[in-house]
């Protein structure tokens, strides 16, 4: 039994996992705070809530990195046409917000397709590209590839969530570049984005196109369309070195800072953990994402690799731009943070992904043990 154990726990990246946990734990920190002042707990129900998802999630998780990730290869053609099904259903039926339609109500859960989307395309193009990759330098299955995206891509944009389309256009754009296709073509491509850009501005979302007048510059209205964003800065400056405390935070407590439980919850950290709680936050973030590269490196098969990538990529593009628009960096998109912001589907989606890399993992091609021994 001990053995057994031990077998075990050496296909098991512990590094990986604590360092999920770590950010889970943050997260449920930050999102409890929001509700305490410094005369007692006043709000606990996101905490609460955002504490059942987590237990959602981490059950998907230890469920899932105990199966062999290569039963996804099967189910992804059905995870692709389950992904746009439900798109078409937000469409008619969803639930809006904020002038957004996202949402499908399921009455005792708030589900998002669009976060569901993420891990769809990455399985679906995981197989595809694994499937094409000795021919992947023909041209004609990178222009396959974008028909695929094209689908998902537009249903999206439509609910409207520029953002989501981007991740979904990010992590196409990572798989592809790794398998043998002409990069001169990626060039091709973002040179025709580039160029597209003017004609597709007038068609974006009122509130899209004052979100990128705003970062260009946003003193222009710091009461209106500008409001968020400095709001941020200020909260992520006034948390010094070391934090004005869970129970404090004069932008966070004084409800000066809104969507502060989902898109600007960075800042509400910083304000609360300061610039160590933040620098903390960040390299845990990183130490995912380098550990699911290097995955992707010493995965036995190439959609395992192409697995790999594809989640590191979502992390890191989901991290990297709800971090930059906290601080003014990039227009305000909607993107949570992972494990950090409130939200069951993007807390079980992100679990279930990193479940995928710890799977990837213990049947990597540098095992030394006998992989039947440890999981009959």
């Amino acid at each position: 039994m001990q053995k057994r154990f031990l077998l075990q726990f050496r296909n098991f990246d512990v590094i990986l996992f604590v360092s999920t946990i770590l950010l889970v734990t943050i997260g449920l920190l930050v999102q409890y705070s929001s509700g305490i002042t410094g005369s007692g707990v006043i709000n606990q129900i996101d905490a609460s809530k955002q504490l059942l998802y987590v237990i959602v999630g981490l059950t998907i998780f230890f469920l899932v990195s105990r199966t062999d990730y290569r039963v996804w290869r099967s189910y992804s053609t059905f995870l692709y046409i389950l992904m746009l099904a439900l798109l078409f259903i937000v469409a008619f039926f969803g639930a809006t917000r904020l002038g957004a339609t996202r949402w499908i109500n399921l009455g005792f859960f708030q589900f998002q397709p669009s976060e569901f989307a993420k891990l769809a395309i990455i399985v679906f193009f995981a197989k595809y590209f694994s499937s094409v990759y000795t021919q992947s330098n023909k041209l004609k299955y990178l222009l396959v590839s974008i028909l695929y995206l094209a689908p998902p891509v537009i249903l999206v944009l439509a609910q409207p969530d520029l953002g989501t389309a981007m991740v979904l256009s990010l992590i196409w754009l990572v798989m592809a570049l790794i398998t043998r296709v002409n990069k001169l073509y990626f060039v091709a491509f973002i040179g025709v984005i580039i160029l597209a850009v003017p004609v597709i501005m007038p068609h974006l979302a009122t509130y899209q196109r004052q979100r990128i007048t705003t970062f260009l510059n946003p003193a222009a209205n710091p009461s209106g369309t500008g409001y968020n964003v400095n709001q941020a800065i200020i909260a992520v400056g006034s948390g010094g070195l070391l934090g004005q405390g869970l129970s404090s935070g004069s932008q966070s407590q004084g409800n000066f800072l809104p969507s502060q439980h989902t898109d600007f919850v960075f800042a509400v950290l910083s304000e609360k953990l300061g610039f160590l709680g933040g620098t903390l936050t960040i390299l845990l973030f990183s130490t995912i994402i380098v550990r699911a590269i290097f995955i992707a490196n010493v995965s036995s098969d190439y959609f395992g690799t192409f697995l790999a990538i594809g989640i590191a990529t979502m992390f890191a593009v989901h991290v990297g731009i709800n971090i930059a628009m906290n601080i003014g960096l990039v227009p305000v998109t909607g993107i949570p943070l992972p494990f950090i912001s409130a939200g069951g589907t993007s807390m079980i989606i992100s679990l279930l992904s990193v479940g995928i890399l710890e799977s990837i993992y213990a049947r990597r091609r540098t095992m030394t043990i006998n992989t039947k021994e440890v999981y009959e």
